[in-house]
């Protein structure tokens, strides 16, 4: 069965739920596009318009709800750049990207909409804050049972609550709960701004503070929590991290970047994404999706080759460490 006809409301697990038990997933489209289009080989519709990635993601959402998922919400970079351009000259931009990947975004925006899922394409904010917002959105509603944010992307494990909000690697599949935050970075979610304030993030385009590596700025943070309370004398600190002199002094020689830093990787969570969780509900296709489907099933599949990668500074963490 092809695209045009895969989308079958009575191929599909029951989509009633059941009172409090609703599982929220929350998924990075940006993400999965970039993780899909280096991964398949092309495919050109009857125009030679690549949209392999496009076709990638479409059948693992759709694997998804074949799985029995619920409540769906995707949020994409419908712009790559954002507000946290103004704030630092370098930050990632949409430079370097193939425009074969680029020219699939509002593709994707597209079919997955026509596909009856709820699709955020952000321009001001970022897809992150999108999935932030929705995240604590929906953590608050007592019939959810809990929110999976489907990303391995760094920053968005600053909004894992407990076993309440959870971040999935859905291509490693590897969850992670707060616990699991605290065990991979050594720092509470809470405290995951500041620690990318003091190791940077390549992905988005910011380096962080010279000599400030992830062993010494979770061992402070662990005990400090937060850039404030860390102390100025560095003799005050008690914590295993080499040369603390010396990160004393760079920190607070560099305090101003450092707060501008933590500020880029802060997720904005104020965003209004939807008014009601079960706005989330996947309720079947749109009849737009039946020509959408067909131009997918249509395309050509070409030999695998291999992509030029994008700079690393415009990466959407195609491969996360």
């Amino acid at each position: 069965m092809g695209f045009a006809g895969l989308i079958d409301l009575t191929s599909v697990p029951s989509q009633e739920g059941t009172g409090h038990t609703l599982k929220i997933h929350l998924i990075d489209g940006t993400y999965e596009l970039f993780r899909h289009y280096y991964a398949l080989p092309s495919a050109k519709d009857q125009d030679g318009l690549e949209l392999a990635a496009v076709r990638g993601v479409l059948t693992s959402i759709l694997g998804m709800l074949k799985s029995g998922a619920t409540h769906i919400g995707v949020a994409t970079d419908h712009v790559i750049e954002s507000f946290r351009n103004s704030l630092w000259p370098g930050y990632k931009t949409g430079e370097g990207i193939d425009p074969a990947l680029l020219a699939q975004f509002s593709l994707l925006e597209e079919v997955l909409s026509a596909a009856g899922i709820v699709v955020w394409p952000m321009v001001d904010f970022e897809a992150d804050d999108a999935l932030a917002a929705a995240a604590v959105k929906a953590a608050r509603d007592t019939r959810v049972e809990q929110v999976v944010i489907c990303t391995p992307d760094k920053d968005l494990s600053q909004c894992v609550q407990g076993k309440r909000i959870v971040q999935l690697d859905r291509r490693r599949r590897v969850v992670l709960d707060e616990s699991g935050v605290i065990s991979k970075f050594g720092v509470a979610p809470s405290s995951i701004p500041d620690y990318l304030a003091l190791v940077g993030d390549s992905a988005d385009g910011y380096p962080g503070l010279p000599g400030w590596g992830a062993k010494s700025s979770s061992a402070v943070l662990a005990k400090y929590a937060r850039l404030e309370f860390i102390p100025k004398d560095w003799r005050e600190w008690r914590v295993d991290a080499a040369n603390a002199s010396l990160l004393a002094s760079t920190l607070f020689r560099e305090w101003d970047n450092a707060l501008l830093f933590r500020k880029l990787a802060t997720l904005r969570t104020e965003i209004a994404m939807f008014d009601d969780v079960e706005q989330l509900r996947w309720r079947g296709p749109r009849p737009a999706f039946a020509a959408l489907g067909a131009r997918m099933d249509a395309a050509v599949t070409e030999e695998k080759r291999t992509r030029a990668r994008v700079s690393t500074a415009n990466k959407k963490a195609v491969i996360q460490e």
